[in-house]
């Protein structure tokens, strides 16, 4: 418990650290006479998460997502467009049974969104590096999880002429993993998961370092070495025009697999973060 608190407090003195210094790389946004919050859109997120154990201190971590958003013509209709190819690869360090650190390269492929319209490249690759801290805690029979990731991103949108941009993102997720069936989180447990998470962000033409709040709910079930999961996630930030606000609703289906290669394949329960 000791060496939790002890972890926890050097990542809020870290991001502490960081909120001084990030609006200082941030641009000043313009005065504007009001907040205006756009219609919802919706979108439809489909994960498979891989965590595999190969020594008794490393991991390899990856995650590949599909993810596409509402037509243009039904903004509820989750899965009219293609909107992205998400990958994320990694290699996970042991520190001990409550903190380890992940890093290595996402590949992300963005589509644009009226594909076939002449203005837009079709689609545009993204290249990311990314690190985090994760940090385990128990409350009873509730695992909790505090996730610190930061990202360092090379992007462009998918206007013709468009340039790659480099920009940070800090990142904090709370987890709350709560067994319905079982008194702990194990095999064939079914479980709630509830989480916040939320989005900063420094760069030359950052206007606003909030990007993003996420507020996801997932229901799931553990089997060997699976967990499936899924549920409703609720998103709201700014966009490129500085006062203007967008909320998405994003149905999220997913699937973790782990395996620890030690002990004949046997499904990893300590970790369960997604």
């Amino acid at each position: 418990m000791k060496s939790i608190f002890t972890g926890l407090r050097i990542a809020f003195f870290t991001f502490s650290i960081l909120f001084i210094f990030i609006p200082s790389y941030a641009q000043e946004a313009p005065s504007t006479p009001q907040r205006v919050s756009l219609p919802a859109t919706s979108e439809n997120w489909n994960g498979l998460y891989l965590k595999l154990r190969l020594t008794e201190k490393w991991f390899w971590y990856q995650e590949n997502h599909y993810r596409r958003r509402n037509s243009v013509e039904n903004r509820m209709d989750f899965i009219g467009r293609m909107s992205q190819l998400y990958n994320r690869f990694g290699f996970t360090y042991l520190f001990n049974d409550n903190f380890e650190v992940t890093f290595g390269p996402t590949l992300v492929w963005q589509f644009a969104p009226e594909r076939g319209n002449p203005e837009y490249v079709d689609s545009v690759f993204d290249t990311r590096f990314w690190h985090q801290w994760l940090l385990t805690q128990s409350v009873g029979s509730v695992k909790v999880l505090h996730q610190f990731r930061f990202e360092h991103r090379y992007k462009r949108d998918n206007n013709v002429g468009a340039q790659y941009e480099y920009t940070d993102r800090w990142r904090y997720k709370i987890t709350a993993y709560v067994p319905l069936n079982k008194p702990r989180m194990e095999n064939k447990t079914f479980f709630i998961a509830p989480s916040n998470e939320f989005f900063f962000q420094s760069g030359k033409e950052i206007w606003n370092i909030f990007e993003e709040n996420r507020v996801y709910t997932a229901i799931g079930y553990t089997y060997n070495n699976y967990m499936f999961f899924g549920g409703h996630m609720w998103t709201y930030g700014p966009t490129n025009t500085p006062g203007v606000y967008r909320n998405r609703h994003i149905i999220r289906l997913n699937v973790m697999y782990t395996i620890d290669f030690r002990d004949s394949r046997r499904p990893l329960t300590r970790d369960f973060a997604f």
